[in-house]
């Protein structure tokens, strides 16, 4: 099962690492001032990678924490992926030039298909397309809005334009600690043949156990924050005992 990874999340607002709960800026808990020293505690603890959200870049619509962002990406050796307000092409060229290994473009997969199309001929791998669903449809603008396409369509059609990676987020389990959806993440797999990975909902071992479970189908990891801010999982404990699975 080593090829199931997991990604310790750092959300960014204000320049400090917090968690929303369900996407809703009013519900915050900030829960450290240094999202920097956040990063490398994590790749300390075994991280593989590390999974960033500007958050403030989401609800702008353009990056916001760009500095910041490249500031981890240069205190780290592991790779970092990075979502949030990526709208245009430069964007993706600068976050890229700091240092970011891999970008994820979710609300434009969806409104500007002809930018997703030209980022992903452009840079291919260093691509993730954010997939966020509610009731398997894709919710866009920091979940505010609900389009009428379903996850499942815009996956296959993504994959045929060479995307490689989706990050799948299920609204409804975001935050709440209530385990992931397991079989939309394997179908979702499944029917864009392409690797998946979880986010929202990994609350304990468990849940990761069940996802790694289906690293043949194309599930390739789970994005955990809360889990791991709360303690519920520890992350050295948790890579270890995948390790060895």
């Amino acid at each position: 099962m080593s090829n199931f990874i997991i990604y310790p999340a750092i959300d960014i607002r204000g320049g400090k690492c917090v968690r929303l709960l369900q996407g809703d800026y009013n519900q915050e808990t900030v829960y450290h001032d240094d999202p920097v020293s956040v990063a490398q505690e994590w790749e300390a603890q075994g991280g593989q990678w590390i999974h960033l959200v500007d958050l403030d870049g989401a609800k702008a619509g353009h990056p916001v924490n760009h500095e910041l962002i490249g500031r981890i990406a240069q205190a780290v050796k592991v790779p970092v992926q990075v979502g949030g307000g990526l709208r245009k092409d430069e964007d993706v060229e600068r976050l890229l030039s700091l240092g970011v290994s891999r970008v994820i473009l979710g609300t434009a997969a969806i409104e500007d298909r002809a930018f997703v199309s030209r980022v992903l001929a452009r840079y291919g791998a260093k691509v993730a397309i954010g997939i966020d669903a509610r009731d398997g449809y894709v919710a866009t603008r920091g979940w505010l809005e609900t389009s009428r396409v379903r996850a499942e369509d815009l996956a296959r059609e993504l994959a045929a334009e060479g995307a490689q990676t989706f990050i799948f987020t299920d609204i409804s389990r975001d935050g709440m600690m209530s385990g992931p959806n397991v079989e939309a993440i394997v179908r979702l797999a499944q029917v864009s043949g392409r690797t998946v990975i979880a986010s929202g909902g990994v609350s304990k071992q468990d849940d990761l156990d069940r996802l790694a479970a289906h690293a043949a189908d194309g599930v390739g990891g789970a994005i955990i924050g809360k889990a791991l801010y709360t303690g519920s999982i520890k992350l050295a404990e948790a890579v270890r005992k995948l390790a060895s699975g």
